[in-house]
C-alpha cells in the first residue's frame, strides 16, 4: 500500500506540472505573436515528432509505430485524429495570438462536457440526471454569450469540438498516447516541411533569421512533448477521475494569463457564461466521484 500510494503522489504531482505546462503555455506563444500561426505549428509538428521518436528509439518501441501503419484502415484513423489534432493546435495558437485566449480557456473548460455529451451520441454510454444538467448548463452558457457578445465564441466551441472528437478517435487507436501521437505527428511532417519550404521560398520564414527565434521553435517541440509525457505517466497511476479533475488547471491557467496577464476583456456575459461553466463542471465532476467510490466499493464487496 505505501508503494502504491507513493506511486500515485508521483503520478499527482507529473500530472499537476502537465497541466501547468499546458496552461501557462499561452506565455510562450504570445511571445511569437510576429510569427503566423501556420509557421509554428509546422515548427511544432517537426520538432515534437524528432523528440517523440527519439523516445521511442531509445525504449526501443519503434516496431510498435510500425504496427500503426500497418494497413490502410489503421493509417486513415491516425490520419483523422492528426487532423482533429493538429486543428486544434492551430486554433489554439491562433487564439493566443489575436486576443482570443479567453476563448481558448473557455473552449478548454467545455471540453469535457462536449466529451460527455459524445460518449452518448456515439458509443451509447449512460448519463445522470447531474450529468445532463451539467451538459445543459454548457449549452446555455455558450447561448447566453452568443446573445450577449452579438457573435457565437466560434473559437471555443471549435477547439471543444476538435479536442472531443480527437477523444473519440483515439479510441479506435489500439496505441499508447505516445506512440499514437507520434503516429499522428509522423503523417502531419511531410505537410509541416511543405508549408516551411513555401514560407521560406517567399523569404518570410523566420527560422535561421535569429538564434533565439531559432531555440523558441524547436522548444515547442519540448513543449508538446514534456506534458503529453507526464499526462501519461500520470494516467498510469492514477484513477481517471482523478487525472479529470486535476486537468481543470490546465484552462483555468490560460483563464489567468487571458485576464491578468494579456488583459483580454471580461465583461458580464463572460461571467454569466464561466459560471455556468464552472456550476456544471462542478456537479459533473462531484458525480463522477461518486460514481467512482460507488463502483470501487462494489469491487471490493464481489
Amino acid at each position: 500500500m505505501p508503494n502504491s500510494n507513493k506511486e500515485a503522489t508521483k503520478g499527482v504531482v507529473a500530472m499537476t506540472i502537465a497541466c501547468l505546462i499546458w496552461g501557462f503555455s499561452p506565455l510562450y506563444y504570445k511571445v511569437l505573436s510576429h510569427i503566423p500561426p501556420l509557421e509554428i505549428l509546422a515548427h511544432r509538428t517537426i520538432w515534437s515528432f524528432v523528440i517523440f521518436a527519439f523516445v521511442l528509439f531509445v525504449q526501443n518501441r519503434l516496431p510498435t509505430l510500425l504496427k500503426l501503419f500497418s494497413s490502410l484502415k489503421s493509417v486513415a484513423v491516425v490520419a483523422v485524429a492528426a487532423l482533429m489534432i493538429s486543428g486544434n493546435w492551430f486554433a489554439f495558437i491562433f487564439s493566443i495570438q489575436n486576443g482570443h485566449a479567453v476563448e481558448a480557456a473557455l473552449g478548454y473548460y467545455i471540453f469535457p462536457l462536449v466529451a460527455v455529451l459524445l460518449g452518448k451520441l456515439l458509443f451509447g454510454e449512460t448519463l445522470s440526471k447531474v450529468q445532463w444538467s451539467a451538459v445543459a448548463m454548457a449549452s446555455v452558457a455558450v447561448s447566453l454569450l452568443t446573445y450577449g457578445l452579438g457573435v457565437a465564441p466560434w473559437i471555443s466551441l471549435f477547439v471543444a469540438a476538435s479536442f472531443g472528437f480527437y477523444g473519440v478517435v483515439k479510441k479506435r487507436i489500439d496505441a499508447g498516447p505516445v506512440v499514437s501521437v507520434t503516429g499522428e505527428v509522423a503523417l502531419l511532417v511531410p505537410i509541416a516541411l511543405v508549408v516551411l519550404f513555401m514560407v521560406h521560398s517567399r523569404g518570410d520564414g523566420h527560422f535561421g533569421t535569429a538564434a533565439w527565434e531559432n531555440s523558441m521553435l524547436i522548444f515547442s517541440g519540448i513543449l508538446t512533448a514534456l506534458p503529453l509525457m507526464l499526462f501519461s505517466y500520470a494516467t498510469q497511476r492514477n484513477r481517471l477521475s482523478t487525472v479529470g479533475l486535476l486537468q481543470y488547471i490546465n484552462p483555468t491557467a490560460q483563464f489567468f494569463c487571458a485576464v491578468a496577464i494579456f488583459g483580454e476583456p471580461f465583461g458580464f456575459w463572460h461571467a454569466l457564461a464561466f459560471g455556468l461553466i464552472w456550476l456544471g463542471l462542478a456537479l459533473y465532476s462531484g458525480s463522477s466521484l461518486a460514481q467512482d467510490r460507488a463502483s470501487r466499493k462494489n469491487a471490493v464487496a464481489l
